[in-house]
């Protein structure tokens, strides 16, 4: 990439600036800087893209295509300065011309293409895939709009819409050439041609354009370039002037068409909502599989039956599972394959990530909908299911009775878990406890017909977005301490345990931290008018918000603190600010009763003198990457309190231990590969392990009724929810009181929270003696490179995808 001194971009902005916008710098806004950069950046990126694109061309090595309904990238701007060696130089070119880089940096929206961990997982691996020079690209769907932009009117979320693409995107590069036209519905017909083999064709069918829009992931420092490429969803033809009625009905159509596109993950609640889902997910494989086969073909020029020596495709979860049947129906009823050798290609391209144990996220369709909106798929997995169950039938008669539970259909509808298992020659989860929970319990029938397939890939995030940049001065310190060879190899970061007693470094490390947390307090009066006092402990929250991610605990526990502070003012705790970042999803009312609930307890608490600062609660509104970015390097309690089992790895407990934070924690997902790697004193674990609380489930022994009547603690805080809120007799939460009652407490909040409160009382000791917790703190640092997806890519290439290095 083009090197870049800071006086050739102190110019280049000035001309880009005139030519463009017709105005001097002076005159010019810092949103016009924003685009001049971005313009300027990504004139050197498309050099490096089409080279690297024309090496894969000529080398043509097998190659990885990353199928993922969510792509949560975040701002690309300093991402991209960043890894082209360039970010040093824009800022001090910007500082030049008078202009703050991070008021700069800040004119970028974050892209509506993600929600939660799924989705940041799926951008950080791409990174990782480019700046190891892998040849891997990433396919998903350009969405119009986000999840949703997320206020709170009254403590309660409210959504609005998120249009992200109200301005030009100016990272995305339009293919209408390379478009594709994706058919739904319609009938299908069946002939059998003159050698007995079947031929199929499709009437009466509503065809929509997928066009591709192609945005550069860049390698960090490498000159490699590859691509994560957003298919969008349009009419096939525009819409004419005609009679009104078939004008009106042509432009309603048209509308539905655009809505395959149009929102990340639609209610799906409703009946539609389901039908829209299902039709954005094959929207997705069918526009992505052409790609994938169209590219095969003008560069390897050879038969399909060699697909997997050159392509192996990772389905980011159960949403694109439709690729499995997609591609069986392509193989057969297009290339001409029969039935055995189209499953040989297909099972050996095929590899599938598994993110979940919860029933509610594995994905069930009814049989009616696929069959109205792909046909011709329904048939190709009942054909699937009926050769599968057979194979067990006649192969291992000592599964015969669990047929019903490893159908791929069953109980009226399509298990798309089920599918993509039997379809991959790869099942991988994402953290250790997680994989054999797989194994031994969830799917441990499957394990037993292939044991092969399961294997583990504990979760990892880009340092280089999560430390490197979002923590420069951290980054610094590192640097200087054991030299800039951890930027490249990660793990060479646990050099850093040379220091943990090395006193003038950690009040290096301290100071770090402290002026994170003033920038965050700052940001936080800015944002909410709440004044937080930056010398407590920052607890920090931020994640998706859901019953077993136990925000709800985490608010149980500053009621409960609270309520000694009014019980006795002078209690001595160090001082802290709770710090909660989430979105419920628009349809789950319990998780937005639950934010209520903490916006209410934050309303209380923050505006009541007698309690004299010691705890502050903030709840920050629309929490995504660019806000991620602000919070985790001033974190300095990381909560991962997760019901034990339920959280398949995690991502946020590596983000913000990489960062310092020390964890709170059950013996859940990732956590547990953190406690292993830093020791018992440099973690703080509590709570119902996994074994226990599956022995709960089944025994049925557990009653929260119990602790209900025999904690006074718990008791008093279930009265408060049910008769008004700490003096507050006009707030009920009567329904949050009557679920963990009524529904026995299903994620175990009021059994582990007598241990979650003691431990959090040694939370507070522990922050008492700084030295002590600041080397804890750099212990966490020193690990954290374990948790580089770097590691992670580099054992999906080697144990699953069989790629190598482009150079």
């Amino acid at each position: 990439m083009t090197k870049w001194t800071v006086e050739q971009l102190v110019d280049a902005i000035i001309q880009h600036t005139e030519k463009e916008y017709n105005k001097s710098i002076e005159d010019a806004t810092p949103e016009e800087v924003y685009y001049v950069i971005s313009q300027i950046v990504s004139r050197t990126i498309n050099k490096s893209w089409q080279q690297t694109e024309k090496m894969y061309h000529q080398h043509k090595p097998k190659q990885v295509y990353y199928l993922s309904m969510e792509f949560l990238i975040g701002g690309l701007l300093e991402s991209n300065l960043l890894n082209c060696g360039m970010r040093d130089q824009c800022n001090q070119a910007l500082t030049r011309l008078g202009f703050s880089p991070s008021d700069i940096y800040s004119h970028e929206h974050d892209p509506g293409l993600g929600n939660g961990g799924l989705g940041r997982l799926a951008a950080c691996f791409l990174d990782s895939m480019a700046s190891l020079a892998y040849p891997g690209h990433g396919l998903g769907i350009r969405y119009r709009y986000g999840m949703f932009e997320q206020r709170f009117i009254n403590g309660y979320q409210t959504e609005l819409p998120d249009y992200w693409l109200k301005n030009p995107y100016p990272w995305e590069t339009k293919k209408s050439e390379e478009a594709v036209e994706i058919q739904f519905g319609g009938n299908v017909n069946m002939f059998k041609r003159r050698d007995g083999s079947l031929e199929f064709t499709y009437e009466n069918t509503d065809n929509v354009l997928a066009v591709p829009y192609d945005v550069p992931v860049v390698g960090y420092k490498n000159k490699v370039v590859n691509t994560l490429r957003l298919w969008s969803a349009e009419p096939v033809n525009t819409v004419t002037q005609t009679k009104n009625d078939d004008y009106y009905r042509e432009l309603e159509n048209n509308h539905s068409i655009e809505q395959l596109s149009g929102f990340l993950y639609p209610d799906d609640s409703t009946e539609e909502g389901k039908k829209l889902r299902i039709k954005q997910q094959y929207f997705l494989v069918a526009a992505s599989l052409k790609q994938i086969l169209k590219h095969y073909k003008t560069t390897e020029r050879k038969s399909l039956i060699h697909l997997p020596k050159k392509v192996v495709i990772q389905i980011n979860d159960t949403h694109p599972s439709l690729a499995i049947p997609e591609f069986m129906r392509i193989l057969m009823d297009e290339e001409g394959f029969g039935w055995e050798k189209a499953w040989d290609i297909t099972t050996n391209v095929f590899a599938y990530t598994n993110h979940t144990i919860l029933s509610e996220a594995l994905e069930k369709w009814p049989i009616d909908m696929i069959q109205s909106i792909v046909p011709r798929l329904y048939m190709i997995i009942d054909e699937i299911n009926e050769r599968f169950c057979q194979g067990i039938w006649f192969d291992h008669p000592e599964l015969r009775d669990k047929i019903p539970k490893l159908a791929v259909i069953a109980d009226d509808q399509i298990h798309m878990a089920n599918l993509a298992i039997v379809g991959s020659f790869s099942v991988n989860g994402v953290a250790k406890l997680h994989t054999d929970i797989l194994k031994n319990q969830e799917m441990k029938d499957f394990y037993h017909l292939f044991p092969d397939r399961f294997n583990n890939k504990t979760n990892g995030i880009t340092h280089r977005r999560w430390l490197l940049m979002a923590n420069p001065k951290l980054a610094d310190l590192i640097t200087d301490t054991i030299g800039p060879k951890w930027i490249k190899h990660p793990r060479e970061l646990t050099h850093l345990l040379r220091y943990v007693e090395d006193r003038p470094l950690l009040e290096k490390l301290g100071q770090i931290k402290q002026e994170n947390k003033q920038k965050l307090a700052n940001y936080i009066h800015k944002a909410t008018g709440i004044l937080v006092d930056d010398q407590s402990i920052f607890d920090v929250q931020i994640k998706r918000l859901h019953e077993y991610k136990r925000q709800l605990l985490n608010i149980f526990h500053v009621i409960y603190l609270y309520n000694e502070l009014k019980d006795n003012p002078h209690l001595e705790i160090v001082p802290r600010t709770f710090i909660f970042g989430a979105k419920a999803a628009p349809s789950y009312y319990f998780a937005k009763e639950v934010i209520k609930l903490i916006n209410t307890v934050a309303s209380i608490v923050n505006h009541d003198p007698s309690i004299k600062g010691k705890i502050k609660v903030v709840f920050l509104e629309n929490y995504n990457v660019s806000l991620a970015e602000k919070i985790i390097p001033a974190a300095d309690l990381s909560e991962q309190i997760s019901t034990a089992s339920k959280e398949a790895s995690g991502t946020g407990n590596m983000k913000m231990m990489m960062n310092g934070a020390l964890t709170i924690g059950t013996l859940d997902g990732a956590n547990i590969e953190i406690k292993n790697l830093v020791g018992d004193q440099n973690i703080f674990i509590f709570g119902l392990r996994s074994e226990q609380v599956y022995e709960l489930y089944d025994s049925g022994a557990y009653s929260a009724n119990d602790i209900y009547q025999n904690d006074e603690r718990i008791a008093q805080i279930l009265n408060q929810l049910r008769d008004g809120l700490v003096g507050h007799h006009d707030i009920e939460f009567k329904d949050i009181y009557y679920h963990l009652l009524g529904s026995n407490d299903p994620y175990f909040i009021l059994k582990d929270f007598d241990c979650y409160v003691e431990t959090q009382q040694l939370v507070d000791q522990a922050y008492r003696y700084n030295n002590k917790w600041l080397s804890k703190s750099l212990i966490n640092i020193a690990h954290a490179g374990k948790f580089s997806s770097d590691r992670t890519i580099q054992e999906y290439a080697t144990g699953i995808w069989n790629v190598k290095e482009i150079f």
